[in-house]
Parts: structure tokens; C-alpha cells; sequence
């Protein structure tokens, strides 16, 4: 699945500000932790954004572990349900992190990079084998394990290097969390594929990633969040324009850029932004060409060995330009839900995923999100939020009553997410339910927005008519 991890291979493979790894260097360092993790069934890894984070995956990766990427700003609750539910063998973490009391029973292996070992000569597993354990939020409930095989992952990188003529000497930037799709597949795993560079820049600001688009690095990924804000932190800067204008490629994904932010970036830097659309459970199904027309409001055709169709509300397939829900099936797509075989069958039916997403075929292939099938999922900030379990938090603070999640434009965020509280006798602030949430769930499911109401509207079995709310 890597490429390069070969003793004597002296080109840089990571760096994470002042550390770095060459490929020679991250085969010495990984290899016995992937001998000692050999024939386990699942790790976790502590994804903390750092070189050893990276060698902790790579060391799964070679043994042939699935690994399950844990994120640290996880809430009490996300953390049990995630340990119970995959029931890792281990952790592998940085040596001096403090790791919460849901991992305390955990055995703990800590990840060093002075220790010098023998590669992982070991044969590389069946391409249906599990790779990674991806949790994602639903629109109610806990999240789901996503079981990502190793061949999704294989050939949904070699599509998106078709694409993006995506080579060994391309240098990627981001600073992208390591804990999901984005930042840890295509962001980590996507360059180490291809024998090329990863250059993290830690904590996302306009002026690093410009310098290291201005120096060694080709390619940025971000999420609409970051694209917003380098969008006028170029207006007011020409030096850190012409930086990001150096770029071979600008990538935005894990939810729809603004046609104004395209533009923005466009005029201070003369870089039009290439967008892409995927889901944990299928990777990238649609992306723009590197020469294709780079048009806003657009994520492309499929990428090459993605099928994907436009179904009606029967699960008819429907030609021309009419809105219809996304249907994918190809070698992308994952093998079920950990422990949910339930959950597996709605999503899956003859080979087909249902993406719950609405969209929109042009002519030419290229397709057009405009919402998603259910309200209930939200996208903020490039994560894939569910209100559901939003709500249930909210529910638990004494001072609530009865409470409704909603998303609402950011131009910012994408979404922000939008709380409407009907307060008990002692009506709780804002802060107080912000900081309710992000300690049970993490940061970023936090309600941006609280609004109070006297009652939440209902229809007549009892369900609340969330378009009411914004009405």
C-alpha cells in the first residue's frame, strides 16, 4: 500500500514543523513497532497532529492491523462508545501524552523515533482485509465504525493521482486532523503511496501554508474553513498571495466551497481551487481534473472506477439534469458498519451505496451537490456532524427542557451549528451549553448559536418540523 519504506531511501517523507522522517528513516522507526503489532485485530492510535501519530499508522499499515484513529478532543461519551464498540487490542500514542481514563485499560504502546529497527519484511495483506475503523456521525445515535478495506483505499488513491497527476515529486501541505478521511487518508497515507512528500503544518494560518507553498510544496488541501480565510488574508497581502499562487494545485473538500470564496482566491492569486466529493464510507467519488474546468458549485465527474448515478425517491435511476439522491458502487466503497449489520443493509443494496446526498448531473458529466436527503446532518468546519446526538447532550444539561440541532450558512464554517432550547426553570447562557456538549461529545459539536423558544414546533405525531425553526 506505501511506497519507498526502504532502508537507504533519503528522501523526506514527513515533516511536522522541525521533525522530520526520511522514507529510510520511517521504515527503520516503524518496523518493529509492526512487528510487534503483528496479528492483533484492531489498534487504536491516539491521532494527535504529529510525525509519530504517522509512524503509529504506518507501522499498523505494513503489519497488516486495522487501525482505529481516536480523536484527542473526543468527549467522555464518543470515547466509550468508540473503545467498547471496536474493542482495540492496544494504543499506540506519543510516549509523553496523557491519555483519558476511557483508554486507562488499554495496553499502551508508546511510539518513539529514536529507535532504530529492521523494515517490516513482511507480505502485504489481502486487499479485502480491513485498513482503518472510521467513526462517523450519523444523524442520530452514537457514530459507526466505518471498516475501510485496504483495496478502497488502494485504488481510490490511484484514481485521485489519475486526476491531480499526482506524482512522487509532489510536496503536499495541509493541516488537516489525522483522525479522518481527509487529513489521514488522502493526507497522509495519499503522498506515502506515491513515494512523495507530506509537509504538516500543525495548526492551519494562511502565512505557513504560503510559505511552504512558496518553498517545496505543490499541492494544498483544506476545507472550505481554511479557503475562507486565506481568501482575505491574500486581498490584504500581495507577498502571501503570490505564495498560495505558486501552488501546483488547490483542493477543497469535505464540503462545498462558496463560489465567492472561488473567485476570491482566483483574483489575488490566479489559482482557481479544484473540489472533490467523498464520504467516510466510499472515499472520493467525484473530483475535478488538474487540467479539467475548475468551475464553483461543481466536485467533477467520478473518478476513475467510481459508478455513480442519480436515483428518485422510489430508487429509480433518472436521466438529464433533475435532482436526484447520489448512488455509488465501485472498488471504493467500504465493507459495513463495525457491529451494525443493520445499519449496513439500508446503506447498501445491490452493490450500491446510498449517499443520502442530493445532486444534480450536467451535461458533461459533472456533478452538482444541493443538499443533503435528511436535515439532520450538519457540516461544519469540514466535519460531518449529526444532530441527533447533539440534542440527546443537550437534553442531559438540567436546564434544558427540550432542545432541536440545526445547521444554518457560516460563511465561515459552512454550517454553524444552531441550538433552539426550550429552557427549564433555570434558564441556562449559551457558554454553559456550548461547554455541556463539547465535554461530553468534542469541541467542534458545540452549538455556535443558542436560540430559546417557548415550545419547539410539532407536527401532529409529535416530531419537531425543523424547517419551521429557521421559518
Amino acid at each position: 500500500m506505501l511506497s519507498g519504506l526502504t532502508a537507504g531511501n533519503d528522501r523526506v517523507a514527513l515533516r511536522f514543523g522541525d521533525e522530520s522522517l526520511t522514507y529510510g528513516e520511517l521504515a527503520s522507526v516503524a518496523g518493529p513497532i509492526a512487528a510487534g503489532l503483528a496479528g492483533r485485530t484492531r489498534v487504536a492510535v491516539w491521532a494527535t497532529p504529529t510525525l509519530r501519530t504517522c509512524v503509529a499508522i504506518v507501522a499498523a499499515l505494513t503489519a497488516g492491523v486495522p487501525v482505529v484513529p481516536i480523536n484527542p478532543k473526543a468527549g467522555s461519551r464518543e470515547l466509550a462508545h468508540i473503545i467498547a464498540d471496536s474493542a482495540p487490542d492496544l494504543v499506540l500514542a506519543e510516549p509523553d501524552v496523557a491519555l483519558p481514563p476511557e483508554l486507562g485499560a488499554l495496553q499502551r504502546v508508546p511510539v518513539e523515533l529514536d529507535v532504530e529497527g529492521t523494515p517490516w519484511r513482511g507480505d502485504e495483506p489481502d486487499p479485502e482485509a480491513p485498513a482503518f475503523v472510521i467513526y462517523t456521525s450519523g444523524t442520530t445515535g452514537p457514530p459507526k465504525g466505518v471498516l475501510l478495506p485496504r483495496r478502497a483505499v488502494a485504488s481510490n488513491l490511484d484514481a485521485l493521482a489519475e486526476i491531480w497527476d499526482w506524482t512522487e515529486a509532489d510536496v503536499l501541505v495541509h493541516a488537516l486532523p489525522l483522525f479522518h478521511v481527509h487529513g489521514l487518508i488522502l493526507g497522509v497515507v495519499g503522498p506515502l503511496r506515491r513515494g512523495g512528500s507530506l509537509h504538516h503544518l500543525g495548526r492551519f494560518s494562511s502565512e505557513a501554508a504560503a510559505k511552504e507553498l512558496a518553498g517545496e510544496g505543490t499541492m494544498l488541501f483544506g476545507v472550505p474553513t481554511m479557503y475562507h480565510r486565506l481568501a482575505a488574508d491574500c486581498e490584504a497581502d500581495p507577498a502571501l498571495a503570490a505564495g498560495v499562487g505558486s501552488a501546483r494545485l488547490l483542493v477543497s473538500g469535505s464540503a462545498a466551497l462558496p463560489a465567492t470564496d472561488h473567485e476570491r482566491i482566483t483574483a489575488a492569486t490566479g489559482q482557481r481551487v479544484v473540489e472533490r466529493y467523498g464520504m467516510t464510507e466510499t472515499l472520493m467519488n467525484c473530483g475535478v481534473r488538474a487540467t479539467g474546468d475548475r468551475r464553483p458549485g461543481a466536485v467533477g465527474p467520478p473518478v476513475p472506477g467510481v459508478e455513480l448515478r442519480l436515483v428518485d425517491d422510489a430508487g429509480e435511476p433518472l436521466d438529464g439534469e433533475t435532482v436526484g439522491e447520489i448512488e455509488v458502487r465501485g472498488p471504493n466503497l467500504f465493507l459495513g458498519y463495525l457491529n451494525r449489520p443493520d445499519a449496513t443493509e439500508v446503506a447498501l443494496h445491490d452493490g450500491w451505496f446510498k449517499t443520502g446526498d442530493m445532486a444534480i448531473r450536467d451535461p458533461d458529466g459533472y456533478v452538482r451537490i444541493v443538499g443533503r436527503r435528511a436535515t439532520d446532518l450538519i457540516k461544519s468546519g469540514g466535519y460531518k456532524i449529526g444532530a441527533g446526538e447533539i440534542e440527546n447532550a443537550l437534553l442531559e444539561h438540567p436546564g434544558v427542557a427540550e432542545a432541536a440541532v440545526t445547521g444554518e450558512p457560516d460563511d465561515d464554517l459552512g454550517e454553524r451549528i444552531v441550538a433552539w432550547i426550550v429552557p427549564a426553570a433555570d434558564k441556562p447562557t449559551a457558554a454553559e451549553l456550548a461547554d455541556h456538549v463539547a465535554g461530553l461529545l468534542s469541541p467542534h459539536k458545540r452549538p455556535r448559536v443558542v436560540r430559546y423558544l417557548e415550545a419547539l414546533p410539532r407536527n401532529e405525531m409529535g416530531k419537531v418540523l425543523k424547517r419551521a425553526l429557521h421559518d
